[in-house]
């Protein structure tokens, strides 16, 4: 069973970066695809990107390419969203998550991780 923290949420204005941090406990994270999603009221949770466990293979949304950065640390057991130039339209709570399956492709879509954090809120004023 793997626990996950979200930390590093908060208020910035628009064109502001904040750091998201998404802290693993109680498996082996490197063997997790790592994955990064938002949740704005009255909307649907969206994927905003993902790592692989090795870190070959990295997804971002179009919406965020060019401003938002994903990484780990396996040794850490921390997974990182670096958010840069941030919009008022990214405001949403932030949530990762975790899974191990086997799969062809990275998992893209909210059904395909097991295991979630439980958010943390990103307020961009404008």
């Amino acid at each position: 069973q793997v626990q996950l923290v979200e930390s590093g949420g908060g208020l910035v204005q628009a064109g502001g970066s904040l750091r998201l941090s998404c802290a693993a406990s109680g498996g082996a994270f490197s063997s997790y695809v790592m994955g990064w999603f938002r949740q704005a009221p009255g909307k649907e949770r969206e994927l905003v990107g993902v790592i692989s466990w090795s870190v070959g293979m990295i997804f971002l949304e179009d919406s965020v390419k060019g401003r938002f950065t994903i990484s780990r640390d396996n040794v850490k057991s921390t997974a990182y969203l670096q958010m840069n130039n941030l919009k008022p339209e990214d405001t949403a709570v932030y949530y990762c998550a975790a899974d191990r399956r086997p799969r062809v492709s990275l998992p893209t879509t909210v059904d395909e991780y097991t295991y979630w954090g439980q958010g943390t809120q990103v307020t961009v004023s404008s």
